[in-house]
């Protein structure tokens, strides 16, 4: 037997779901989870026990669809998911999502497309600017940690045999295996230490 099972998700502590529950029960959930997100990278459990609940010919209810993903492919995906498991979604307030009709999977069709065409346009910018960086010189990725002059430094530590690997390591603010990639060590100190 198909079921409807809502899903409501406020992104921080001091906001009230009651207005998403509320929408929800009146559509005649059978379930309904609630998810209080802090942050920009929390975790989700209620929706994670929302998806292990879902069987095929269920609908997920929603109050708006920025409630079920955090962008346009976060959200397609989501949709996608759902929907080559035999669950429809529908989005409550916005009716722009509702993939049990066949008006809203045209729709919804419309969002993958845009999803799909703003991830390239990101890889093109992405591309170019990378190209543009490196026609004036300039490479990406982080700054190596060891500046020459910290080498220099970790080095004469090290010759001086006065400190161990842990120390110059402490001194130069980095990790002893980044000291040993960046000084001449002798052969037998290598040897000893395995590197």
């Amino acid at each position: 037997m198909a079921h409807k099972i809502g899903y409501a998700r406020v992104s921080t502590a001091d906001q009230d779901p009651q207005l998403q529950l509320d929408a929800l029960a009146a559509e005649n959930c059978l379930k309904i989870y609630t998810d209080t997100a802090t942050g920009t990278k929390a975790d989700r459990p209620k929706w994670k026990a929302c998806l292990a609940d879902l069987r095929p010919g269920d609908t997920l209810i929603i109050w708006k669809i920025d409630r079920l993903g955090r962008n346009l492919r976060d959200l397609v995906d989501i949709v996608a998911t759902l929907e080559q498991r035999g669950v429809g979604v529908k989005s409550l307030t916005n009716g722009i999502v509702d993939t049990t009709t066949a008006h809203g999977k045209l729709v919804f069709g419309m969002f993958a497309l845009m999803a799909e065409y703003e991830a390239a346009l990101i890889k093109e910018r992405t591309i170019a600017g990378l190209a543009a960086a490196r026609a004036r010189g300039r490479t990406g990725g982080r700054k190596p940690k060891m500046t020459p002059a910290l080498i220099d430094k970790a080095q004469r530590m090290y010759d001086s045999r006065q400190f161990t690997m842990a120390e110059i390591a402490t001194s130069c603010r980095v990790t002893p295996m980044t000291i040993y990639r960046n000084i001449r060590v002798d052969a037998k100190d290598a040897a000893r230490t395995g590197s």
